[in-house]
């Protein structure tokens, strides 16, 4: 076996993300190793996401090839995952990728959660060059947690992912 179980999955990327870790992105709650295998509970970045699947298949394929017996992929959407979930370096890395990181996410009362018409306001900071004054091209990007967005300054575009 290759180092412990919380090690092995937390070194697992994300498959839309793959400069992160699934650590580093939050969505790894509680990585149990027991007589009867190792349980790895998950929280999804939204109830819709359609990387679930490749990112339960690739735990296990992980967990497998680091030694490990039969690993079970649990998926838990309470309490549900933010954009504040995401560690300083996960931070870091994206905006190296060049994608602008979220900001903090917003705060929601507990119970239903109200739906806004309106545009929020964002300041989105350029990752190349930190102008702040940047302007949204698309509502998505290459998944649907990021937005296209672009500078006025630099002129570059690039993505931002989304607060959640």
């Amino acid at each position: 076996m290759t180092g412990t179980a919380a090690e092995v999955v937390g070194a697992v990327t994300d498959p839309e993300l793959p400069m992160i870790t699934l650590a580093e992105l939050g969505v790894i709650r509680e990585v149990r190793q027991g007589e009867g295998g190792v349980l790895v509970t998950i929280t999804p970045t939204y109830s819709g996401c359609p990387a679930m699947e490749s990112i339960r298949a690739d735990i296990r394929t992980a967990l497998r090839r680091a030694g490990f017996g039969r690993a079970e992929v649990r998926t838990v959407i309470a309490p549900p995952w933010t954009t504040d979930w995401i560690s300083e370096s996960g931070r870091r890395k994206l905006a190296e990728a060049g994608i602008a990181p979220p900001g903090a996410a917003p705060v929601r009362a507990t119970g239903p959660i109200p739906i806004s018409l309106s545009p929020r306001p964002t300041a989105v900071a350029c990752p190349r060059c930190g102008h702040t004054d940047t302007e949204t091209l698309a509502a998505f990007g290459a998944t649907a947690c990021r937005e296209l967005r672009r500078c006025p300054a630099c002129r570059e575009p690039f993505e931002h992912m989304r607060e959640i």
